[in-house]
């Protein structure tokens, strides 16, 4: 059974006592977050737009001395020649070294693209699936996958292709050998067009040559989002992206030399039961409730999606493989686990369930979504966050931890009206559990915009796009640099700042 609390209403309170709370602490600010309905007010003081140092165009609004540079935006022209792709979303540094004596940051982007017929498959040094397909709504081929960015001396540098053919990559996680892997976020099966299967993982090397292009088929064939490599115990940790019937898993690798390949040798893929507990529904979490968690082998990662009838479904709906399987064998399911990152810093795995509670009609599973720590040294994962309304957190999706220890958060919850006006929000946590804005998204162009920034009106266009979400946030690794994307219209920031006023 979980250990539980009141029900949190709000999340708020006092910044500075906040920041000196470690998250075992997580109870001691709610009788005073009751009685409000904002977030906190943030370390780092209150936000304003601020110029794009490229395009100067006022694409964010930061705090007072954080700056920014734009770089890798949808249709910009690549080291090869062809537009960088569209819906830019999940992503991390993989590599970090010298050259020639200035800092060279290698990034792996990720592209939420499915058929695009704009822009067909990337022309990547690695291609999954190069089916044709053809009916009434798209016609195409698999237009997701990943690009990498060099960042070298403070500035972007370049942008080369390295996956493509694969179907709606949506996030991923790095690994400590430095490549990236990439989530794809759908079922979708083009057998039937001389295609193939999707719904997996993939390597992508920092060097974009080593790409195999080959699918990780044991981490599961489900609807991946993100992942997580925890370091000690060798097992990485993926989360589910499918309403009411996502599952945690574990994979544990049958070859742990750690080096490019090795993952797609093989393993024992595993999906997390609370102990003592069949089939346990953690759908509308309570701040501060723990579970005990034991793993359950799948014994079919690849196995078809299947008929799933569950409740809150009344009818007949199709759940991945993997996920019925588990659930058949007692074990637990959330609403829509999202963002997933390993936190060096105190050795926990961060996860977000962007749609747990429930919603002004009573839904079950809409709701504005959580926020939960799993420790792998004891199977334990507890919920340090839900948001009880969308003030104090908007449907959060990606997430990461800085080199600090601090928490930021994606939102993808279609923008909140607040002081500093509508739009999708970049979200501090403190380990009081209160959140707080750090950024938000101010990204408003017309064609003089677009022309005079020397885009391209085929890949982006002219609109409001502030309530367009924040995706793949990731710090390198002295925790100088945050960058982050937008999907839509598809921008890469690099965001540099005094972070030392605040926890991030």
């Amino acid at each position: 059974m979980p250990v539980t609390t009141s029900r949190r209403s709000l999340i708020t309170g006092a910044a500075a006592s906040a920041l000196a709370l470690p998250f075992s602490g997580l109870y001691a600010r709610r009788a005073a977050a009751l009685t409000r309905m904002e977030p906190i007010g943030s370390p780092y003081g209150p936000v304003a737009p601020v110029r794009d140092q490229v395009t100067g165009l006022p694409l964010l609004q930061l705090p007072e001395g954080f700056t920014y540079q734009t770089f890798g935006w949808a249709g910009d022209l690549m080291d090869d020649g062809n537009p960088t792709p569209i819906d830019h979303d999940g992503m991390a540094v993989v590599r970090s070294r010298v050259v020639n004596g200035e800092t060279e940051l290698t990034l792996v982007r990720n592209h939420e693209d499915k058929l695009n017929p704009m822009i067909g498959t990337i022309p990547a040094p690695a291609v999954y699936d190069t089916a044709d397909v053809v009916d009434e709504e798209d016609a195409g081929r698999p237009s997701g996958g990943t690009t990498n960015l060099v960042f070298r001396g403070g500035k972007f540098v370049s942008t080369v292709p390295s996956l493509g053919g694969t179907f709606d990559n949506c996030a991923g996680g790095p690994t400590p050998w430095g490549t990236w892997l990439t989530c794809e976020e759908d079922l979708i099966n083009f057998t039937d067009q001389g295609g193939k299967k999707h719904g997996y993982v993939f390597e992508v090397a920092a060097d974009a040559d080593q790409t195999t292009g080959n699918p990780i088929v044991g981490m599961g064939r489900f609807v991946h989002e993100a992942i997580a490599y925890d370091p000690v115990s060798n097992a990485i940790f993926l989360t589910e992206d499918s309403r009411n019937q996502a599952g945690l898993y574990k994979f544990l690798p049958n070859d742990d030399s750690r080096r490019i390949g090795a993952l797609e040798q093989g393993g024992a893929l595993y999906m997390a039961k609370v102990a003592g507990e069949d089939k346990a529904d953690l759908i509308q979490p309570i701040m501060g409730e723990s579970y005990q968690i034991e793993w359950v082998l799948i014994e079919d990662p690849d196995l078809d999606p299947q008929t799933f009838t569950e409740a809150p479904f009344e009818a007949d709906n199709l759940a991945s493989g993997p996920f019925v399987q588990g659930r058949d064998a007692g074990c637990l399911r959330m609403s829509r686990l999202e963002g997933c990152w390993y936190s060096a810093s105190d050795r926990l795995v961060y996860l977000v369930d962007t749609s747990s509670g429930v919603d002004e009609d009573g839904a079950i599973g809409r709701g504005d979504g959580s926020v939960w720590t799993f420790d792998p040294a004891s199977d334990r994962l507890t919920c340090i966050f839900q948001a009880e309304n969308k003030a104090a957190g908007n449907n959060f999706d990606n997430i990461t931890v800085s080199p600090r220890g601090g928490v930021l958060l994606c939102e993808d919850g279609g923008g909140v009206e607040d002081a500093f006006g509508i739009g999708e929000r970049l979200m501090g946590l403190t380990p009081a559990g209160e959140t707080y804005l750090f950024a938000k998204n101010n990204v408003m162009l017309t064609e003089a915009d677009i022309r005079g920034a020397g885009k391209s009106l085929e890949f982006i266009t002219a609109e409001d796009h502030r309530n367009n979400e924040w995706a793949g946030a990731t710090f390198d690794p002295s925790g100088r640099v945050l960058f982050v994307n937008i999907q839509t219209p598809g921008i890469t920031f690099a965001i540099e700042g005094p972070w030392e006023r605040g926890l991030l």
